[in-house]
């Protein structure tokens, strides 16, 4: 028991992401090497309770309701933990407890930078990028700047304030059909998983879908459409990251929203992506030049478009907690590039110590 690394899998959280990272956390609870780690899952509520020992079968198990209290004893007794105690140390005993974290956290509160932080102070090696890359990669808006700074070429965009959206409708509309026109996609800045987006049409959907976009963030972005292939490719590694073979979705709805990634599981996962040499090649470099441009450590997932006119590569966005469930994309391209799901697991933990060695190095005093 002692020899084996303690993974603290914190999982669930206060986004519209919630049931995607359960179930991510649980693909990774059940592939995690028995002989080579100890896991000690960290459930999240909706509501912000963590709770210590509940796993992510117990979370989803109780929906809407949240968990009884005293549930976490069900944690074996060597892994129980109070999250604060009398020495005053950030997180109680968890640094005790864990040697790692790996934070599945999807969305808000978990993929932007603030688990991270939270992390960092508690001086605990974790899985993935730190909280620049994290803040960065989950504020579309911003991302869509800094990819303009280094020159990926993007997609035309406007971004759009919930208080403009419902103080001067009449002039956010106008602007958004003068500069991008339609059809035109809107979305939450801050949000993932394809959750509170629309594609708009016409005037009275473009109202519908600000409205609805704007439940979930002050900050929208609205984008030009592309007629294009949805491609993606993974990344893995800390200063000198490496990228998948691409793969292209083909959405069973009309683009790849919530419903057609998790609910109607009809899409199409074509790994490797049927595409030209200099193409794949394009996409794998782009894709480690995103990675870089925000800083990014451990894994993201980089999402293009493919024009259909010309095979034109244009970056969608970056994803630096992707999805982890049995159909994510992540893990399935990275397996047909040659690492399996475990070992690409092993890789992502060690990375996290790599990092965690690295920041060590910085003088404090």
């Amino acid at each position: 028991m002692g020899d084996k690394i303690r993974v603290g899998l914190i999982f669930g959280g206060r986004s519209g992401e919630h049931e995607v990272s359960v179930v991510s956390a649980s693909s990774i609870m059940q592939a995690l090497d028995p002989e080579k780690y100890q896991v000690l899952p960290i459930g999240i509520t909706k509501t912000g309770r963590w709770l210590p020992g509940v796993s992510p079968q117990m979370l989803a198990a109780a929906g809407e309701r949240e968990v009884k209290p005293g549930v976490e004893a069900l944690a074996p007794a060597e892994l129980r933990f109070p999250l604060g105690n009398p020495d005053g140390r950030l997180l109680g005993e968890l640094a005790d407890r864990v040697d790692v974290v790996f934070p599945v956290l999807h969305g808000p509160f978990g993929e932007d930078g603030t688990i991270q932080g939270l992390l960092e102070l508690a001086d605990l090696p974790y899985v993935g990028g730190g909280v620049l890359a994290s803040a960065l990669g989950m504020d579309k808006a911003l991302m869509k700047m800094v990819f303009q700074q280094v020159k990926l070429p993007i997609a035309d965009f406007l971004v759009v304030l919930r208080r403009d959206w419902e103080q001067t409708p009449e002039e956010i509309l106008a602007r958004i059909e003068d500069c991008l026109g339609y059809p035109c996609f809107i979305k939450p800045a801050n949000l993932g998983s394809s959750v509170g987006i629309s594609k708009a049409r016409d005037r009275e959907q473009l109202k519908a879908a600000l409205t609805k976009a704007a439940a979930y963030d002050r900050k929208l972005v609205v984008e030009e459409f592309i007629n294009g292939r949805e491609i993606e490719c993974s990344v893995l590694g800390n200063d000198d990251p490496i990228a998948s073979v691409p793969g292209e979705i083909v959405p069973c709805a009309e683009f790849y929203d919530y419903e057609a990634k998790y609910i109607l599981n009809d899409s199409k996962l074509l790994i490797p992506a049927e595409l030209p040499a200099t193409v794949t090649a394009e996409i794998r470099e782009m894709a480690v030049r995103a990675f870089k441009a925000i800083d990014c450590a451990g894994l993201a997932r980089v999402d293009f478009f493919v024009t259909r006119e010309g095979n034109r590569v244009l970056v969608n966005e970056i994803n630096t907690i992707p999805g982890f469930t049995n159909i994510s994309m992540y893990p399935k391209m990275w397996e047909a590039t040659g690492i399996p799901y475990k070992e690409l697991l092993d890789r992502l933990i060690e990375l996290a110590f790599e990092r965690h060695s690295d920041r060590q190095r910085n003088r404090v005093s």
